[in-house]
């Protein structure tokens, strides 16, 4: 008596998943965004990735994705408009770096120079500023030229530009510089006081 060899390379087994798969790949590409959506929001070209990956046909990808649109579980300008606050208020990153990031996402440069519009260029500069600002004393110790240099390349990592990084901690050293200055004259002038008492009470 011959045996029935189950499960046999003819075509995929019942029940399992490649035969979901050929079954209906619309759902099957459509799983795949919405377990993505789960997690957070996703830029059209970040599912795009995945769906890629998961070796999804483009066409059937393309379907998916503009249904999802259409239904605004997707939506590339909300995803880059919160972003670029996000990013600029939690990492202080400048217009540069956060537009390279959401072009990484897959985000056409049009959504990104209108997402970019929300964040004005003084607060950029104020950004820079206040960065620059909080890792002041941490560098107090070190030479000025050394300081220069770690403070410029902090601003630098944040995608700021070399002129305005350079005019940043310039005005900033220079501001530490005359704050000491007039502390040095105030206990010069708190020095004549003590002595012109002492003078007096003799």
């Amino acid at each position: 008596m011959s045996s029935v060899r189950r499960g046999s390379s003819d075509g995929p087994a019942p029940g399992s998943s490649d035969e979901a798969i050929e079954a209906d790949p619309v759902d099957h590409a459509r799983s795949i965004c919405l377990r993505q959506l789960t997690m957070g929001p996703r830029t059209r070209g970040q599912l795009e990735t995945v769906l890629r990956r998961q070796d999804v046909d483009p066409d059937i990808a393309a379907v998916v994705l503009d249904r999802l649109v259409d239904v605004s579980l997707v939506d590339d300008a909300a995803f880059s408009q919160n972003y670029v606050r996000s990013r600029h208020s939690r990492r202080g990153l400048s217009r540069r770096a956060i537009g390279q990031e959401l072009r990484g996402r897959g985000v056409t440069d049009e959504i990104v120079a209108e997402a970019l519009e929300g964040l004005d260029p003084d607060d950029e500069i104020a950004t820079a500023h206040a960065l620059v600002a909080r890792r002041m004393s941490a560098t107090r110790t070190l030479e000025v030229q050394v300081r220069t240099r770690r403070l410029v390349g902090m601003l630098a990592r944040k995608g700021y530009p070399g002129g305005l990084s350079m005019r940043v901690v310039r005005e900033a050293l220079l501001a530490e510089r005359e704050l000491d200055e007039l502390e040095t004259r105030f206990l010069e002038g708190l020095d004549v006081e003590l002595s012109d008492a002492a003078r007096l009470g003799e």
